[in-house]
């Protein structure tokens, strides 16, 4: 058994709400075996409201909470990646960075809660639905047996998850 604690990155463009869901799920659900993180291709420099009600429905904090670059990741000081998922089809489809350590990644589309146009309750609800698709696709990844599967199984492994139908 390994006491390894994977880092994973989730990129977005703008880094206000897949992506922060994406880092509150994997540092709350993978029970101490996952830090989070996330950042954007073009950071909108504030996360959404909508998405931060749903991360209080976690036990993550929210107060360091905040939309931030990509590069801030690819710098030499920056915590080493393991793995890269992008949340986005527009951030799947940049030329992202170099990361340090070659993480292996995957894409994982979700469609942008942010862009949906609706009254105040009709858009909690629109969150509430990619934040349970984010964490159903979470659960997944953090219950694989990662210390006993090879690299190039891991990675099949995190692409299908992004594959299958949310």
């Amino acid at each position: 058994m390994t006491d390894k604690i994977y880092n994973v990155l989730f990129l977005c463009t703008g880094n206000s709400a897949r992506s922060i869901m994406a880092e509150a799920l994997i540092s709350t659900m993978g029970n101490g075996r996952f830090r989070g993180f996330s950042a954007g291709s073009q950071p909108g420099g504030t996360v959404n409201p909508y998405a931060i009600e749903q991360i209080k429905n976690t036990s993550y904090p929210v107060d360091h909470l905040r939309s931030k670059s990509w590069d801030e990741f690819a710098q030499a000081d920056a915590p080493q990646m393991d793995f890269i998922i992008t949340v986005c089809d527009n951030a799947a489809g940049e030329p992202c960075p170099v990361w340090i350590g070659h993480p292996m990644s995957a894409h994982w589309g979700f469609e942008d809660p942010a862009a949906f146009i609706g009254t105040d309750e009709e858009k909690r609800e629109e969150f509430h639905r990619i934040f349970r698709q984010i964490m159903g696709r979470v659960h997944t990844f953090v219950e694989l047996p990662l210390a006993m599967l090879e690299r190039n199984a891991i990675q099949q492994e995190i692409k299908n998850i992004g594959d299958k139908p949310v």
